[in-house]
C-alpha cells in the first residue's frame, strides 16, 4: 500500500481559516445538535467556505460514528459521523479530521456539517 500524496496550500490552491464571527446552530429533528459562537471559517480555492465547529460545541452523544472516510491531500484523512436521529438522509453529515495535515492543524478537534443532511443549519450575527 502506498502513501498518500501531501500537498501544500499555495498561491494555485491557496486554504485559509480564520475565526468565523457568526453564531452556528445545527438541529435535527427538532434536537439542538450543535450550538457555537466559536467556529471557524476554511476558505479552499474556489469552494465555497466551510464552517468548522468545536467538538466542545457539539452533543457528540447524538452522533454515531461510520466506516466511511475519505482522503484530501491538502487536509487529510476524513472521518465521519451520522445523526440517528435524522434517518438515513444525516448518514455521514459530519467530517473531521482528526490528525489534519501541518498546514491546516487548526482544524483539529473541530466538525464540518453537510448543510443539507441536517434539519437546519443557521449561521447569524447575534
Amino acid at each position: 500500500m502506498s502513501a498518500q500524496p501531501v500537498k501544500i496550500p499555495g498561491p494555485e490552491h491557496p486554504i485559509t481559516i480564520t475565526p468565523n464571527a457568526k453564531r452556528v446552530l445545527v438541529t435535527v429533528d427538532g434536537r439542538v445538535i450543535a450550538d457555537s459562537r466559536q467556529a471557524l471559517s476554511l476558505q479552499e480555492a474556489s469552494y465555497a467556505s466551510v464552517s468548522y465547529l468545536p467538538r466542545s460545541d457539539v452533543d457528540m452523544t447524538s452522533l454515531q460514528r461510520s466506516d466511511h472516510k475519505s482522503y484530501c491531500p491538502y487536509k487529510g484523512e476524513a472521518s465521519y459521523y451520522s445523526i440517528p436521529a435524522g434517518g438515513q438522509r444525516s448518514e455521514n453529515a459530519i467530517w473531521t479530521y482528526e490528525t489534519p495535515h501541518d498546514a491546516v492543524s487548526e482544524i483539529k478537534d473541530y466538525v464540518a456539517f453537510y448543510p443539507d443532511r441536517v434539519g437546519s443549519f443557521v449561521e447569524t450575527a447575534d
